[in-house]
């Protein structure tokens, strides 16, 4: 019998929290952007065109080490109070490689730790 492996990303454009279902404090950990607010006021200063270039870059790059965690889930659900969740849903039905991921998005508002993973058990169990 396969095992359904489940995930809840908590998410914005600067951070990822994974949070692995059934709840298991010890297995979450927060992946980081590498586009930083001092990156982007010293590239303010050289050009605006080189600050959203290179904004996306590192966006997209973002977004791709995320997909590479994903790929090991059955089903994911990215929430967050960004529209970040969104893009990330978006660079990820482009690949064929996860068509076979249930992912969901659940717009959220800021939430501590506690709430982040009562979140996702309360989601994951009403889909039982």
């Amino acid at each position: 019998m396969k095992i359904n492996h489940k995930l809840g990303i908590f998410m914005d454009h600067t951070s990822a929290l994974f949070i692995n279902f059934p709840i298991d404090e010890t297995t979450n950990h927060t992946m980081f952007s590498s586009f930083t607010k001092t990156a982007e006021h010293d590239s303010l200063e050289k050009s605006e065109q080189l600050t959203h270039n290179k904004e996306q870059h590192q966006q997209n790059e973002f977004y791709h080490k995320i997909g590479n965690e994903i790929r090991q889930y059955d089903e994911v659900i990215l929430f967050g109070p960004t529209n970040a969740k969104t893009e990330l849903l978006n660079v990820l039905k482009k690949n064929h490689l996860f068509a076979s991921i249930n992912i969901q998005v659940e717009h959220t508002d800021k939430l501590t730790e506690n709430q982040k993973s009562a979140f996702v058990k309360n989601y994951f169990i009403k889909q039982l």
